[in-house]
Formats: C-alpha cells, structure tokens, sequence
C-alpha cells in the first residue's frame, strides 16, 4: 500500500485491519508482519504510527469506544431517570460482542504495569466525567442517592480493577462474588446500580469463565 499524505487515513486503516485480524486469529496470534502483509505496508510503515502491538490494541479500544459510545446514546433517552441511564449504558457496553472479545484479549495485557497505569488513566480521564453526569442527574430526579457524586463515580471506575485476573486472581465464581459484593457497597452508599438481572449478564461473559 502506498503511503498516505494523511496519517490518520493510515491509521484508521491499520486499526481497521488489525481489528480484524485480532478477532479471526486472536491477539497472541496476530503478529505486526501479519498487519502489515494485509495492508501492504513494511513493519517499520507500522512502527511509524505505533510503537507496538499493544499500542495498537489500547488505540483501537479508544477507538471502538468512541464510534460506539453508550454514553451518547442514554444521554437522549428522555423517558430514564439518572440510575436507569447508567444501568443502560452498562448493559450496551457488554452487549458489544466485539468489545467484549477484544477486552477478553487485552486483559494478560493489564499484567505489565505500564500498560495497566495507562489503562486506569484513560479511564479516569475519559470515563468519569460521564459517570459523574449520570450520578448528578440522579441525584437531581432522586433516582440516587448520595451527597457525594465525584468519590463515588471514582469509587465505580476503582471497582473495575477488582474484575482484573492478573491483579486478584480467581475463577468465574470468584469474579462473580466480587460483583455481588460491589453490589451491597455501591447500594449501601446510594447507587444501586446493580440487580439480579445486571449479575446473571455479567456471569455470562466470556472473560468470566
């Protein structure tokens, strides 16, 4: 492939491939060769836009999370008070087969420590700021309950690391009491965000098992 005058014509081309690629053979599986023979690039063609492999898979989850934000999609939902907003936009995220295939990959990723901190960094910055607008318009139509919305929307993004293998081991019934446990802490602090209904999809993810 000739090189493009426009870099972000490339790299969306190279996420697109990759993509592709991690979810026919898996990330282990897919080697930047392999990107690159797809596109008709050189290795080094690749390494101009991104340093690694697991840069290119941290960007292509920025990515499929900005073209498929669930944020965006609850916020025009006028009929949901604050908390069924934020039950909504948990319930899409996991219904995004592909998402939820591609973080079941990333996750041996979270065992280097670098690539973790980046992960909770992009988290904090990106996500709380949407968990707080949902906790606030809670609070406002008396959905939730809580005097303090920021510690507890940072308390909701802390919660992801417990679901993390590489940080506290455990199998699917592991994982699962974690969840129930979140679940009396987050309700006894206003936000009972989680139900029977919530736990039985989460026990069916792929990355649980």
């Amino acid at each position: 492939m000739a090189r493009n005058k426009h870099p972000e014509v490339t790299v969306g081309k190279i996420l697109e491939v990759s993509k592709r690629l991690f979810l026919e053979k898996g990330y282990d599986n897919t080697k930047i060769q392999d990107i690159a023979d797809e596109l008709g690039m050189t290795k080094g063609a690749i390494y101009h836009h991104f340093e690694s492999k697991e840069e290119i898979m941290n960007k292509l989850g920025e990515t499929m999370f900005i073209h498929n934000n669930p944020f965006e999609i609850v916020k025009k939902r006028n009929d949901l008070n604050g908390l069924e907003k934020m039950k909504l936009a948990i319930k899409l995220n996991q219904s995004n087969e592909q998402m939820v295939e591609l973080t079941n990959q990333a996750l041996p990723l979270l065992e280097n420590p670098q690539i973790l901190a980046k992960m909770f960094e992009s988290n904090y910055q990106n996500l709380l700021p949407y968990w707080l607008e949902l906790i606030q318009e809670g609070q406002e139509d008396g959905s939730i309950k809580t005097e303090q919305p920021k510690e507890l929307a940072e308390l909701f993004i802390l919660t992801d690391l417990l679901m993390i293998p590489s940080l506290f081991p455990g199998n699917a019934d592991d994982i699962k009491n974690r969840y129930k446990f979140v679940t009396v802490m987050l309700g006894k602090m206003g936000l009972p965000l989680y139900d029977e209904e919530m736990i039985e999809k989460i026990d069916q993810l792929p990355y649980y098992k």
